[in-house]
């Protein structure tokens, strides 16, 4: 072989070289920087998690300091457990007050509710009655250990 030959060879080795390089040093950047990305979304969402863990806390004390009516807050405590996904893990801890949520976490709220016949408010809210009047004591004992809760999530 020549040496021209081997030299364009040797140029064509370290272009090539230069280039990998190039390739997994961009490669690492990005992986270093997606795994922040991802760190970062975590921290937020752990925050996030705390925060409502806090709001459920903080409902829970006010429902005991009667503050707050007994199924405004049940559907709040409710509506928040839905939103971290704890609901079905909770639920065990606390049978009376989800009993209670799943009775009246469809009925209509505000203009919805102010829109329906009288009979049918009124039918919305024996069932209502009906349910705080038989569950409201073991309601408010799971309200208790709702007020302290600080079970770990395991999504």
């Amino acid at each position: 072989m020549s040496t021209t030959v081997i030299i364009i060879a040797l140029l064509i080795i370290i272009g090539l070289a230069s280039y990998a390089t190039h390739l997994l040093l961009t490669l690492k950047r990005q992986t270093q920087a997606n795994q922040q990305a991802l760190a970062e979304r975590k921290a937020k969402a752990d925050k996030r998690r705390q925060q409502i863990l806090t709001d459920i806390r903080y409902i829970a004390a006010a429902m005991l300091e009667e503050r707050c009516e007994l199924s405004e807050g049940v559907m709040r405590i409710g509506k928040l457990f839905d939103v971290l996904s704890m609901s079905e893990q909770v639920m065990g801890d606390f049978p009376n007050l989800f009993t209670h949520y799943e009775l009246i976490r469809n009925h209509p709220i505000m203009e919805a509710r102010t829109d329906l016949p009288k009979q049918q408010r009124m039918k919305f809210d024996l069932e209502r009655m009906k349910s705080e009047a038989a569950l409201e004591q073991l309601i408010l004992d799971e309200t208790k250990h709702i007020a302290e809760f600080d079970k770990p999530m395991t999504h």
